[in-house]
């Protein structure tokens, strides 16, 4: 059976600098080399019949291929995509084969031997280098009219260099075992500015997320490099990079289809790549995902969605109990072509410039999905991208559907906390919901009505709870400034205020007393827990203030029912679960939807 003919000599001529189209190769042996599965990679020794080069190793996407035995020993191969580069100090390091595609020709198992009688390269290819060999590269000696601001000049020459000679290379062939490289690579996405403090000291970090046609990878600037690049780095635009410190992924941090990411130092060199257009550098690509699908979607995960953003939210100011840091949040919603509607979350100065839009087109990448009560929602977090009244065909189509009345009948709505496993709950009445007897069964029951607030509860409307972000156990006054948690077997010097606030809401039908926790009672009363614990502890007229402006406000109520046994008593209750507030022309539209149903007037138009 006949096999490829190797490439006879090109071994040498590529380890010297030159560029040979696809040359064919054999594997004479692999080997792992780190045992990390995060930074798993494959040590090759590979031979063209004359020479071998025992300095060459595979790109971490085809490591695949050797878990699969497609690179056992004597297989023949052509080299689709590779690169070379010196690991180890100058004047003292080794060039290194590394190789990002190939094909297989001959499986090893069919050639079975090793083709001809290959010496290494390095020294038996000396003399015939000499003659041979082409004349190395050599970067143009103009003067560079350099446009990295503020970097350091001689990373600059040795940058430009790089840059005039052609020599970038893919991200996938990154990896620690080298030090000298350039990669050319489009800013898809890019975090605020991060600080942090702790008994080591304090600093500031951003990370971004680079792409090229090979793939992926995730780079971070922390302290002085955080202040250097920050401003000068945009999202969308395309830049070189070189003398970053690699390192395994923490994919804690980050999902990309990478085992290493970058961090940048003190030789850190970046500069602006003037013909992105012509560069084969891809465009951001965006899966995008209908807002109905996210329903279906696994808490945590990251998605890209487009929708017309009908509501606004106000924004919203918080202070951490952990860490008394504030934070600035904003609710939107979102509706689609689906017919579905979902929150999302703004955070930081995205929450607070957003203002001023009148119902853009949103699109947003990378943002994460949050479960809460059987809702899905989307906070727009680290490494997210947004974009307002993006210029891309799905946008106009958007546009033109909600222009013409496509946002007027949203069925679905994926952010509703139902906890039933629903996503669309029923509409009733108080006395609806008695006559049908909700809350008799096994499970809880939820429905959502329209009520008014008609008398909110001051007494017991808060307790003492853990301090411990993760535990609202009730403490124990031990009566010396201490505070007992008994989940925690622990005493502590503080608590927080938890809320637990009663109140009597009633719709046309009859009255009903329901429970709000922490969350719900924060957002009806527009404070803190913290606040108005504190209020009623310490100052009762500013306490009647805050209860006082509930009163007979309207509300749209997500409520669970579920009857509880106190005694030898059972008792019909309800929780509130999520309230948001009246929007009239939404209301009225159900309204028109019952009368329709109830006469039959209109149906047979719609």
């Amino acid at each position: 059976m006949g096999f490829a003919s190797l490439s006879s000599g090109v071994i040498a001529r590529i380890m010297n600098g030159d560029d040979v189209t696809k040359p064919v190769l054999q594997i004479l042996a692999i080997k792992k080399i780190n045992s990390n599965a995060d930074a798993e990679r494959y040590r090759i020794l590979i031979s063209d019949g004359k020479y071998f080069n025992s300095y060459a190793m595979l790109a971490s996407q085809l490591n695949e291929m050797q878990h699969r035995g497609q690179l056992d020993e004597f297989t023949i191969v052509q080299l689709d995509k590779y690169v070379t580069s010196m690991v180890g100090k100058e004047g003292a390091g080794k060039r290194v084969l590394i190789i990002s595609e190939l094909t297989v020709l001959n499986a090893g198992a069919e050639v079975k031997e090793k083709i001809g009688e290959p010496v290494t390269y390095e020294t038996a290819a000396k003399q015939d280098l000499v003659a041979k060999a082409a004349p190395p590269v050599v970067a143009k000696k103009e003067p560079t009219q350099s446009k990295t601001n503020n970097n350091n000049n001689n990373n600059n020459i040795t940058l430009n260099a790089s840059i005039n000679a052609g020599m970038t290379h893919p991200i996938s062939s990154l990896s620690p075992y080298q030090n000298k490289w350039v990669i050319k690579a489009r800013v898809t996405s890019k975090t605020a500015i991060r600080t942090w403090s702790n008994p080591r000291g304090e600093g500031k970090l951003f990370s971004m997320d680079l792409m090229d046609e090979s793939g992926e990878i995730r780079a971070t600037a922390f302290k002085e490099q955080c202040d250097k690049f920050y401003d000068m780095i945009q999202v969308d635009s395309v830049y070189f990079f070189s003398k970053c410190q690699l390192k395994p992924a923490n994919k804690q941090y980050s999902q990309l289809d990478n085992a290493y990411e970058m961090t940048f130092t003190g030789e850190t060199a970046v500069q602006l790549c003037e013909d992105a257009d012509d560069g084969g550098i891809p465009d951001i690509k965006y899966n995008l995902v209908p807002i109905s699908e996210v329903s279906g979607m696994e808490n945590k995960a990251a998605v890209d969605t487009i929708g017309i953003c009908k509501e606004v939210g106000e924004l919203q100011a918080f202070t951490s109990r952990t860490t008394n840091k504030e934070f600035k949040k904003r609710d939107l919603t979102l509706v689609d072509m689906s017919n579905s509607a979902i929150s999302l979350t703004l955070w930081g100065d995205d929450a607070v410039n957003f203002e001023g839009h009148v119902q853009p087109v949103i699109l947003v990448k990378g943002t994460r999905i949050n479960e809460f009560n059987g809702g899905k929602s989307l906070s727009l977090g680290g490494g997210s991208i947004m974009k307002i009244n993006p210029d891309i065909p799905e946008a106009h189509k958007l546009r033109g559907w909600f222009d013409n009345g496509g946002g007027d009948n949203i069925a679905n709505m994926v952010s509703a906390r139902t906890g039933g496993g629903s996503f669309s709950t029923e509409w009733m009445t108080f006395k609806d919901a008695r006559a049908r007897n909700l809350g008799a069964g096994d499970k809880p029951d939820y429905f959502q009505c329209k009520a008014v607030v008609h008398i909110v509860k001051q007494e017991n409307a808060f307790y003492r709870a853990c301090p411990q972000s993760d535990c609202n156990k009730k403490v124990v006054d031990e009566g010396n400034d201490q505070y007992r948690c008994e989940r925690c077997n622990a005493l502590y010097p503080n608590f927080k205020y938890r809320l637990l606030v009663n109140m009597s809401v009633g719709d046309w039908t009859s009255n009903r007393w329901v429970t709000c926790f922490n969350e719900t009672g924060e957002q009806l009363l527009k404070h803190t827990s913290q606040e108005i614990g504190e209020a009623l502890e310490n100052d009762p007229a500013k306490a009647e203030e805050i209860f006082s402006a509930l009163n007979f406000t309207s509300h749209i109520f997500k409520l669970r029912c579920k009857n509880e046994v106190y005694g030898d008593m059972t008792r019909n209750k309800l929780t509130v679960q999520s309230v948001v507030p009246l929007n009239y022309k939404e209301y009225n539209r159900h309204l028109l939807k019952e009368l329709q149903e109830l006469t039959g007037i209109g149906s047979s138009s719609n």
